[in-house]
């Protein structure tokens, strides 16, 4: 009776792996080779506000995690970051709501700075509401949000390099005999 209990339940284990490899799951893992082979070897050029010091070192951190060598060689693809734009909107009534807005536009360059994906723009928001009659916690809610919003684009952004879900630009359709 103790050997068909064990048979069993390893009938029933094999059946679930066997289920759950079947409908494609798997572990997510930094698995060094989930980045895209071209673009292992990266080089972050950053707008030059003064705000993007903590999108640099959170995206610096989320690709090395992601399997990306960060370098400086001339040999390394440029992921640059043409537009960093934080917004903060206010509605004011009884309430106070914020709402906070972070815009990135970023493409992927060659060496020779020549693009080799799409500019690609994400946007991250987050809201919150103040009494103005109460203690005023705006500023700490400001910082501890707009830190939160620059996580969660440089997330973004490593997910869709690593992924390769970054639109190529079109090949020209022309070859140098028929420009002829």
């Amino acid at each position: 009776m103790h050997l068909i209990k064990r048979i069993a339940a390893i009938t029933l284990t094999l059946g679930l792996s066997a289920g759950l490899v079947g409908c494609g799951f798997h572990l997510k893992g930094t698995n060094p080779a989930i980045a895209p082979i071209a673009y292992n070897k990266l080089q972050l050029a950053m707008p030059n506000n003064s705000n993007t010091q903590d999108l640099e070192k959170k995206l610096g951190m989320y690709l090395t995690a992601a399997g990306v060598q960060m370098s400086n060689s001339s040999d390394a693809y440029v992921l640059r970051v043409l537009d960093y734009t934080p917004r903060r909107l206010e509605l004011n009534g009884r309430l106070v709501e914020t709402l906070l807005r972070l815009t990135v536009t970023f493409q992927i360059e060659d060496q020779q700075g020549r693009p080799v994906t799409e500019p690609r723009t994400l946007t991250a928001t987050r809201s919150y509401q103040y009494d103005v009659a109460t203690v005023n916690t705006d500023d700490q809610e400001n910082r501890y949000l707009s830190q939160i919003l620059v996580d969660d684009l440089a997330q973004q952004i490593t997910r869709q390099l690593s992924s390769n879900r970054l639109p190529k630009l079109p090949v020209a359709q022309t070859t140098p005999a028929q420009s002829q």
